[in-house]
């Protein structure tokens, strides 16, 4: 982090007064082993919703390979990402950085390079890398993720629907290659393995998958949107089972973590989709750590946040995180050592979707903000650009943001007003080095996404 970032983030936690530190010391979460460090794998399903999975309570049966994953290790309840965006979201992720610190604001905007990540201080301590993904948006072209690993696999084989534009993988062929990497290309050289899969289900527009809709109660022509929409969780974790089952043939005291790069709006607030606002449809996320004979199963009710994984499983294997990393490092929690933080407060950014035009290009990170917000207890706090609209919902009484409690015309808090610049300021940090336009090929992709305003 910048030295402007570390300064406007101390001032953010003396704004807000009781903000958990983003940094503490050493864990004492280190493993016990035969001398040898254990295989890791990291999961995430683009577009799941916690809440429609059986193990967050949801009444239907979609995902009973990712419950029982999720239950024997660490679930945590009050997660959330950075940003409701694939590649943001998962830039944030790899790097455990806030968007406006990586760059990658935007699906098609490229994060910085030379950033340290999770893959690549896992390399440096002896690790082989790998990604299979299968978005478009998480093309190296587009992302930049591609230099934090030793191989970066694109899976783009076929037109996941209507048989239109082969920019897609279904689960089945990122199961593939993953598998095929692990027993061929990756080399008997002894070293324990990162792998990371990206699935794609359940992304607009939701497919039917009908072998499913028994199980799930769903009736023949009567079939809604949302009721296609749990087929696909049905169907990719029928595929998560398949691999965590082949893996577990395959590598050595795996740790599996297990994650979504965003929600998605059902129609809730009049909005299908994700990515144009910060309600909690589109925030929250499903979060595990999963390591058997090591981390006890447990939940974690605390605020959570995607940027958070890096450096706890970093410490959880016995690495000492990078100082640029941002999230909160869960490590001595989870072990027992250090009490959850009691008033965190969580920090919260969206833009517009995909760099289409030149236009975009020229401004296209300041341009595309939208929203930002932050969640201090059970309070949340929202400041919209367009209008200079500020929502505030109490989410302990009122889950479903229907009754906003801000006044008109009510001004954005010190705390909020605060993160607001230093986002904005992040941003403008890269006008020197404006984006390329998204060739057409790509512009086509992403628009068959729904990444256009």
């Amino acid at each position: 982090m910048s030295r402007r970032g570390r300064s406007v983030r101390t001032c953010l936690i003396a704004v807000v007064a009781a903000a958990s530190a983003l940094s503490f010391g050493p864990g004492s979460a280190a493993p016990s082993r035969r001398g040898d460090r254990p295989d890791v794998v990291l999961i995430t399903i683009d577009t799941l919703r916690s809440d429609h999975m059986s193990v967050y309570g949801y009444g239907r049966p979609t995902s009973p390979n990712l419950d029982r994953l999720i239950r024997e290790g660490v679930r945590f309840d009050d997660a959330r990402t950075v940003e409701p965006l694939t590649s943001p979201s998962l830039c944030s992720m790899i790097t455990s950085r806030e968007p406006q610190e990586h760059g990658s604001t935007r699906n098609g905007l490229r994060i910085r390079s030379g950033l340290a990540s999770l893959p690549k201080e896992l390399r440096y301590s002896g690790y082989r890398t790998a990604a299979f993904v299968g978005n478009w948006t998480l093309r190296d072209k587009l992302s930049g993720l591609g230099e934090h690993f030793d191989h970066y696999a694109e899976v783009l084989t076929r037109a996941r629907w209507f048989g239109l534009i082969r920019s897609e993988a279904t689960a089945e062929d990122i199961n593939e290659q993953a598998l095929d990497w692990l027993d061929g290309d990756r080399r008997d050289d002894g070293k324990p393995v990162f792998v990371w899969v990206h699935y794609v289900e359940p992304h607009a527009p939701y497919r039917l998958w009908e072998a499913y809709m028994d199980r799930l109660g769903i009736k023949k022509g009567n079939v809604a949107a949302a009721d296609r929409y749990d087929t696909e969780i049905a169907f990719v974790d029928d595929a998560v089972g398949r691999l965590v089952r082949e893996l577990g043939k395959r590598l050595h005291d795996p740790m599996f973590v297990f994650a979504s790069d965003h929600g998605e709006s059902l129609g809730e607030h009049d909005y299908w989709g994700h990515g144009r606002n910060l309600f909690e449809t589109t925030l929250r996320v499903p979060m595990s750590i999963t390591w058997q004979g090591h981390l006890a199963p447990s939940s974690v009710g605390k605020p959570a946040l995607l940027i958070d994984l890096a450096p706890t499983v970093l410490r959880l294997l016995g690495i000492d995180p990078p100082r640029e990393f941002e999230g909160y490092d869960w490590s001595a929690v989870l072990d027992g050592g250090r009490a959850d933080p009691s008033d965190r407060v969580t920090f919260y950014q969206t833009h517009r979707g995909a760099v289409l035009s030149k236009h975009d290009s020229d401004l296209a990170r300041r341009a595309g903000l939208l929203e930002v917000g932050l969640i201090h207890g059970s309070v949340k706090e929202i400041f919209r650009f367009q209008g200079k609209v500020t929502r505030r919902f109490d989410l302990a009484v009122d889950p479903g943001e229907l009754h906003d409690l801000a006044k008109p015309h009510e001004q954005p808090s010190e705390a909020l007003t605060a993160w607001m610049r230093n986002v904005t300021a992040g941003l403008a940090s890269f006008d020197d080095a404006p984006a390329e336009r998204i060739d057409d090929e790509s512009a086509k992709h992403l628009r068959s996404l729904g990444y256009v305003d």
